[in-house]
C-alpha cells in the first residue's frame, strides 16, 4: 500500500498527559503515536486517553498532523473500546502492539471493517502498523505484513519486550538485536511495507550513541525511528531526508537516463559510473522523498 507522508519520525506520546500532548504538536514529528497502551496505567488512564484524543481532535489541535494511536493489545480487554471510540476524522489508523501472526493482523482488520461499515467510513480507510515485539512474531515477519495488504503501511520493531521474550541481554553493542533488525528490514521490503527501526535502546540524551544506531539503521534499509523524546528529532530527520548532494545527483541520474533514452544511445553514464535500472530507482525514490519534505515544510 503507498505511503503519502513522511515517516521518517514516529513520536510516542502518552495520549492521557496533556502537557505532552501540547509539547508534540509543537514538535515536527512526522506521524504521532498517541499511546494507549503501555504508559496508560492504571486503567482509568486508558479512558481519559481516549478522551483527550477525541477533545483535542474536535478542537483542532492535531490539524495537518498523522495520528496513529497505539492500541491496547488484543487479550487486554480495552482494545474494542479503543477503536470504537477511535475510528473517527482525524485518525490515520492504528499502531497494533505485540502483533504474533498473521492472523491477528487479519483479524484487526476486519474489526476495522466493521466499524468503517457502521460509521460510514469507505473501506480500508484506516491503516494499520503492526508492532514487532517477540521472536515469534520475527519469524511470522510475512505473514504479518501480508495479513490486510489494503490497510498495513508500515511495520514496526520493539525491541525492549522482544529481547525479554528471547532472554537475551540488553547490550551496548547491540548483538542481542542486531539479527531482529535486519530480518524486519528485509522482511517488510520483500512485501513493500515501509520498515520502522526501534527506539534508541539507551539514554535519549546520548545523541553520539543515536547517530551511530542511525547509520546502522539507514544501512539496513529502514525509513524512519521509533522516538520518545523531541530532542531525538533533528537527528533523525537528519539521517532519513536525502542530503542536497543525494538530491543534487538523483535529479542528474534521471537527466542523464532520460537524455539516453531520447538519443537512443542506451546507455548514461555520471562520472564514469553506468547507470542502470537499480541506479535509477533509487534515484526516483529520493525525488519522492524531498517532494514529500518539500510538501510537509510548505504546510
Amino acid at each position: 500500500m503507498n505511503v503519502n507522508y513522511l515517516t521518517r519520525s514516529l513520536m510516542f506520546v502518552p495520549a492521557h498527559r496533556e502537557h505532552l500532548l501540547d509539547k508534540a504538536i509543537g514538535t515536527d514529528a512526522d506521524v504521532l503515536l498517541l499511546d494507549l497502551e503501555d504508559s496508560c496505567q492504571p486503567s482509568e488512564n486508558k479512558v481519559k486517553a481516549r478522551e483527550n484524543i477525541i477533545r483535542y481532535i474536535n478542537a483542532g489541535k492535531f490539524n495537518g498532523r498523522i495520528l496513529f494511536p497505539r492500541i491496547n493489545e488484543r487479550m487486554s480487554g480495552e482494545m474494542l473500546k479503543d477503536i470504537s471510540a477511535l475510528t473517527i476524522d482525524g485518525v490515520k489508523g492504528f499502531m497494533y502492539p505485540k502483533a504474533t501472526c498473521g492472523e491477528d493482523i487479519y483479524f484487526f482488520g476486519k474489526l476495522l471493517e466493521t466499524f468503517e461499515c457502521e460509521k460510514g467510513f469507505p473501506i480500508g480507510t484506516f491503516q494499520i502498523i503492526p508492532l514487532i515485539e517477540t521472536p515469534g512474531a520475527l519469524l511470522k515477519i510475512t505473514d504479518i505484513c501480508t495479513a490486510c495488504p489494503n490497510r498495513v503501511v508500515a511495520i514496526a520493531f520493539g525491541h525492549l519486550d522482544y529481547v525479554t521474550e528471547l532472554r537475551g541481554r540488553h547490550d551496548k553493542e547491540g548483538r542481542s538485536i542486531s539479527m531482529a533488525r535486519a530480518m524486519i528490514a528485509a522482511g517488510a521490503r520483500a512485501c513493500g511495507v515501509v520498515p520502522i527501526d526501534t527506539i534508541h535502546p539507551f539514554d535519549v540524551h546520548d545523541l553520539v550513541d543515536l547517530e551511530k544506531q542511525l547509520n546502522i539503521g539507514k544501512d539496513l534499509g529502514y525509513e524512519g525511528m521509533l522516538v520518545l523524546n523531541p530532542i531525538e528529532l533533528p537527528l533523525v530527520h537528519k539521517y532519513y531526508s536525502p542530503s542536497e548532494k543525494e538530491v543534487s545527483d538523483a535529479k542528474r541520474i534521471l537527466h542523464l537516463y532520460q537524455e539516453a533514452e531520447k538519443n537512443g544511445s542506451g546507455v548514461a553514464i555520471m562520472d564514469g559510473t553506468y547507470i542502470g535500472p537499480p541506479i535509477v530507482k533509487q534515484a526516483e525514490l529520493v525525488i519522492e522523498k524531498q517532494k514529500l519534505i518539500d510538501k510537509k515544510l510548505s504546510l
